[in-house]
């Protein structure tokens, strides 16, 4: 496939994707950042730390709000006209969040700057997979899923340094600044797969009346969240109070399992690429994360505390192997005319079960401690491997994909 201007496939495809890169890790920075603030609203501004708290979840309020909306409009429009107006609204929203004063209209500006910046979850997601080959492009989503914590990364580093020089004002306005320039990246570089998407959503049948094969991917993701969740969320409090690690040490262990765990994901697309398969290594995943989660657990019971961090470190990387997997498998058998809704309905679940986890998992810590905790979110990637659909009930949909105007993914 080439594209409208004649240009080289790959080096228009992967200098798309090295966009899509940034701006998704852009809005990453966006939407970490009222989190990051929680140590200067607290200590400096002398808000509570519930209130703190609550500003820091305004963004992921306004992201399961929109996923879906942004993915029909995707759909509907295209991927460069969403991208456009979408992250220009994320910047709007920001400047807004920056001139919010008083607690309520900053909540409020906050959940608008998650909902814009919802926009790029579909829109890349959809334009990598139609610009990339199906046999390079589990590589391709496993580097686009570097993202999240390329810009976690990058707001633990810059926002509570620029909040203590600038203000809110200054935290904020980073993540405003690089959406800015992701909106500028976009207009020169962005340009739609060569299927036009607002015919062919004009034609379109249901995927999910005619297989159960798209939810049931959404339900596997949702279960193999839930580990993935435990282990970024409450890992440092696990070292720090269970084994009296200081907070540098028990830090740099969860920012090495982070940064590992991305390079995963790019290993796990190489290797659904080799196999010809996304479904099949997520079952393979799921079985080792349940194993190292076992593992990990044995090691806080007995207090072996190093053995315990590498088993900790190989489970962090093997939970967020299956995320670019998965996306990747939903917007092909999904197809062109249906991936932005159904790569909104597959965030939507993520996101929706990392925000009620929280509560429940610290009460189930609190009582019974780290190791039987990860013991019994162990059961979660169980139940999802015989939930992965098989080889056959995939094939099946994507046949019907194929044959109704899409690209016959490789899954």
């Amino acid at each position: 496939m080439q594209p409208a201007n004649g240009a080289p496939i790959a080096a228009r495809s992967w200098a798309m994707l090295a966009v899509m890169v940034f701006g998704q890790a852009s809005t990453t920075v966006v939407t970490a950042t009222p989190a990051f603030l929680i140590p200067y609203l607290h200590g400096v501004e002398g808000m509570s730390l519930a209130g703190a708290g609550v500003l820091a979840g305004a963004p992921s309020l306004g992201l399961v709000l929109t996923l879906i909306a942004w993915g029909a409009l995707t759909d509907r429009f295209g991927e460069r006209r969403v991208l456009l107006s979408g992250l220009t609204l994320t910047t709007i929203a920001v400047v807004a969040s920056m001139l919010a004063e008083g607690f309520v209209w900053l909540g409020i500006a906050l959940v608008a700057t998650g909902a814009m910046s919802a926009c790029i979850n579909n829109a890349s997601g959809r334009l990598i997979t139609g610009w990339f080959p199906a046999d390079r492009r589990g590589l391709a989503m496993g580097i686009r899923q570097t993202c999240q914590p390329i810009g976690t990364a990058v707001a633990a580093l810059a926002v509570p340094a620029l909040a203590n020089s600038w203000g809110i004002f200054g935290a904020l306005a980073f993540g405003g600044a690089l959406t800015l320039l992701s909106v500028i990246a976009c207009f020169f570089v962005v340009i739609d797969p060569q299927i036009a998407a607002k015919k062919l959503a004009a034609v379109s049948s249901n995927p999910y009346r005619e297989s159960g094969t798209l939810a049931r991917i959404h339900a596997v993701s949702v279960l193999l969240v839930i580990p993935q969740f435990v282990l970024s969320s409450f890992g440092l409090v696990w070292f720090v109070i269970g084994f009296g690690w200081s907070e540098l040490a028990a830090g740099a262990l969860v920012a090495a399992a982070q940064l590992i765990g991305a390079g995963g994901r790019i290993a796990a697309g190489v290797w659904s690429d080799k196999a010809g398969s996304r479904l099949r290594p997520i079952r393979i995943i799921a079985v080792a994360c349940a194993a190292l989660l076992m593992l990990a657990a044995s090691f806080g019971w007995a207090d072996w505390a190093i053995p315990a961090a590498i088993a900790y470190v190989l489970v962090s990387c093997v939970s967020v192997a299956d995320n670019g997997l998965a996306f990747t498998a939903v917007a092909e058998i999904a197809g062109p005319r249906w991936s932005g809704r159904a790569l909104g309905m597959q965030n939507t679940g993520q996101f929706l079960a990392s925000g009620l986890l929280p509560p429940a998992v610290g009460a189930l810590i609190a009582l019974l401690g780290m190791p039987a905790t990860l013991a019994i979110v162990a059961i979660a990637p169980l139940l999802a491997v015989p939930l992965v659909p098989s080889g056959a009930d995939a094939h099946a949909t994507a046949t019907r994909t194929a044959k109704s105007g899409g690209r016959e993914p490789a899954v």
